[in-house]
């Protein structure tokens, strides 16, 4: 009987990690774009390009800010919520967060001192300050996916009389699953920065598309604040969406032998992933359905897909559920939702791979974004695709691992805490994230309105283009 603390402790840990999960990409490639901006600014006298630079400054601290609560919540939790998992394994799963920890704090410093930086550093010793932050966000996300790999292949230790001795760092660190979890990771997280911060401009463009025409009369903006503030716009939707674009190829390549490799490496989860009742060959690739009594119904099946994709050939064996001992098999439940998830991560991304597509080819035809609402359009529809792809990737990651916490080792009602009433923990969880949500949405938006407010004329970068100008400009002729 599994303990009644396990459900609420899954939905917990479920929805912590997928709120945590979107902060991510910001940290590891938002800060990115923000150094590119910057570059630009200084190698082309771009004040444009610097104002927007450091506006992304401000929204990468905040938001850093709310994901290191988030993390801080999650740790927490790794501890409170499965005592065993930590107990007795935390001599080997720990180490990765503990260099996690370090890049933690190195991304803090120097996110400070950049943004310190800004009136008080010449503009290249600035710039440099800002390349720490994106190595330590790097260097943190990938320790936490060497976490997560090494729960899928578990290694580089030794179990006797219960307790793990002989913890070989390197190979617990860089274990079986390491190199392609971490790799298509990386990509997705500039992939959903990218997307999703094209969007917030893709969308800005669309609502002045909808605002009516000044009527006579009205009282005229700005001189320069105007052309200032679309120069920044355009920045804003191109560097982001540039890079993504550009990832997005090499993601569907990576994907795929991701998903090779968890067929040689997890016969379980890619027999979840596929939904193959029965060891075979030819075994159609289907699209959607549920699985119920040993079988998906209601999908849409493609003659020996999954067989074709998994080893090139129609023939390839495919390992199916039956395989798996009774005791240690996945749920109907949890078998649909591995499914269903994976269908809506390759769904995404091959949307995600049409829009960039589009992109480039108006880019190479024209050397210029497409001008459309259609395209403003689906950049918006983008963003959220990427974060559904991010999310659904993270389900079949973890609930395709089930009912393990540790593969072989460490079942994950044998890892649940038996203290207390796990819901009421639950219910505390949702009205911190719900504040925590509430006041990350506020302070943005409180930032944008500042923003708007600002005469654009008003670069404030000390090594700027503008503020040689300016200064010059104000001196007799």
């Amino acid at each position: 009987m599994d303990p009644p603390q396990l459900l609420p402790a899954r939905e917990q840990m479920a929805f912590t990690l997928g709120f945590h999960i979107i902060l991510v990409p910001f940290g590891m490639a938002f800060t990115f774009f923000m150094l590119l901006a910057n570059y630009r600014g200084l190698r082309h006298a771009d004040a444009a390009a610097l104002l927007l630079a450091r506006r992304w400054s401000h929204v990468a601290a905040v938001l850093f800010a709310v994901g290191a609560v988030s993390g801080t919540v999650l740790s927490f939790e790794l501890g409170l919520l499965w005592p065993r998992l930590m107990g007795t394994y935390g001599s080997a799963f720990g180490i990765p967060f503990a260099i996690e920890g370090l890049f933690f704090f190195l991304e803090a410093i120097f996110i400070a001192v950049y943004i310190y930086g800004w009136d008080r550093l010449s503009g290249w010793a600035h710039f440099w300050t800002g390349v720490p932050v994106v190595v330590a966000g790097i260097g943190g996300t990938l320790s936490v996916v060497a976490a997560n790999a090494w729960m899928n292949q578990p290694g580089g230790f030794t179990m006797r009389e219960g307790r793990v001795t002989g913890v070989q760092p390197l190979r617990v660190i860089f274990n079986g699953a390491f190199w392609y979890e971490s790799l298509h990771m990386l990509l997705a997280g500039y992939m959903v920065a990218g997307f999703l911060t094209a969007a917030v401009y893709a969308g800005g463009r669309l609502r002045r598309r909808a605002t009516p025409a000044a009527e006579p009369g009205d009282e005229p903006s700005r001189p320069g604040r105007t052309g200032q503030a679309e120069r920044m716009a355009r920045l804003g939707l191109l560097i982001p969406l540039t890079v993504a674009a550009i990832l997005t190829p090499l993601q569907i390549v990576v994907g795929d032998i991701a998903a090779r490799e968890v067929f040689h490496r997890e016969p379980a989860k890619f027999a979840a992933i596929e939904g193959v009742p029965h060891t075979d060959t030819h075994v159609p690739e289907v699209l959607g359905g549920l699985y119920s009594d040993g079988r998906l119904r209601f999908g849409i099946p493609i003659p020996s897909g999954a067989s074709l994709l998994s080893g090139y050939s129609p023939a390839t064996r495919i390992r199916g559920l039956d395989e798996i001992p009774p005791e240690v098999r996945p749920s109907d439940r949890e078998i649909t939702v591995v499914h269903l998830a994976f269908d809506a991560m390759v769904g995404a991304g091959t949307f995600l791979l049409l829009l960039s597509a589009w992109y480039a080819l108006a880019w190479w035809r024209r050397r210029d974004l497409p001008r459309t609402r259609w395209f403003a359009r689906a950049t918006v529809a983008g963003g959220v695709l990427s974060v559904v792809a991010l999310e659904a990737g993270w389900v079949v990651t973890e609930v395709g691992r089930q009912p393990w916490t540790v593969v072989g080792h460490l079942l994950t009602r044998d890892a649940v805490t038996r203290a207390g009433n796990v819901w009421l923990f639950f219910i505390a969880i949702l009205v911190l994230y719900a504040a925590v949500g509430a006041t990350t949405v506020h302070v943005l938006r409180l930032l944008r309105h500042r923003w708007r407010e600002r005469d654009a004329a008003d670069v404030d970068v000390p090594y700027g283009p503008t503020h040689d100008e300016s200064a010059d400009a104000s001196e007799p002729a």
